[in-house]
C-alpha cells in the first residue's frame, strides 16, 4: 500500500487514514526527485520500492511525504507530524539538495539534519541519510563542503547513509533526466532504487 502525501500534512485524507501505523512502514521524507515531479504517479522510484516490497511479500507499507522545493528547515517543521501520524519503522532523508541550489547556510543544513534525525529516533523510527550533491558551476568550496555535510553528519550520529544516488545517472542527462536537466525520468527511476536498496534492505525484518 503506497500512500501519497504531498499536501504538507495538515489535513486528513482518505489516503492518510488508509497509512499503516505499526512498525512496518517506511516514510519516504524527501524533495521533488523522491516526489516524482513531472512523471505519472506509479513511474517514481519510490512506488518502485513499494511494488518491490510487495514482490517480495515482505508487508511494509511506504508513506510517500516528499514535497517538492523541500528543504531540510521545512522537512524538520513538518516531521514531528508525521511521526505522530504514521508511527514509521524507518524514515528514508533525502532532503538538502534544494538548500545546496539556494546557497543557504551548511551549518544550518547540518544542524536541521541532525534534528530530523534526532526526532526520528525518539519516535522510536530508524532514520537513513541520502547523500547528496549539487553542480561544482556553485563554486568548488561550496560544493564539496556541501558534499562533506551527509557523511559527517551520517557519522557523527551513527546512521546508514545511501550513496548519491544520482551517481549512475548524473552524467548523461540527455538520458536520464527530463528536459529541465533537474529531474530524473522515468527510465531512470529503477536505478535510483537500485542505488537505494543496498543500504535499506538490511534493515528490513519480516
Amino acid at each position: 500500500m503506497l500512500v501519497l502525501l504531498l499536501c504538507g500534512l495538515v489535513a486528513p485524507s482518505q489516503a492518510c487514514a488508509a497509512a499503516r501505523t505499526d512498525d512496518h512502514t517506511i516514510l519516504v521524507w524527501g524533495d521533488s526527485i523522491s516526489a516524482g515531479l513531472g512523471l505519472d504517479a506509479d513511474a517514481g522510484w519510490v512506488h518502485l520500492l513499494e511494488r518491490r516490497l510487495q514482490s517480495q511479500g515482505s508487508g511494509y507499507a511506504v508513506v510517500n511525504a516528499s514535497v517538492s522545493g523541500e528543504t531540510t528547515a521545512g522537512g524538520l517543521s513538518r516531521l514531528p507530524a508525521a511521526l505522530d501520524r504514521f508511527h514509521p519503522a524507518i524514515v528514508l532523508i533525502e532532503l538538502g539538495g534544494n538548500d545546496g541550489l539556494r546557497g543557504q547556510p551548511l551549518d544550518a543544513m547540518r544542524t536541521n539534519l541532525e534534528k530530523m534525525i534526532a526526532l526520528c529516533r525518539g519516535s522510536k523510527a530508524r532514520p537513513v541519510l541520502f547523500e547528496m550533491r549539487i553542480p561544482s558551476n556553485y563554486g568548488p568550496a561550496y560544493s564539496d563542503r556541501f558534499a562533506q555535510v551527509f557523511g559527517a553528519v551520517a557519522a557523527a550520529q551513527k546512521v546508514p547513509l545511501v550513496p548519491f544516488f544520482l551517481a549512475a545517472i548524473a552524467t548523461d542527462r540527455a538520458r536520464w533526466f527530463q528536459d529541465d536537466g533537474i529531474h530524473p525520468n522515468a527510465q531512470a527511476q529503477p536505478q535510483l532504487l537500485d542505488a537505494v536498496w543496498p543500504t535499506l534492505a538490511p534493515l528490513l525484518h519480516p
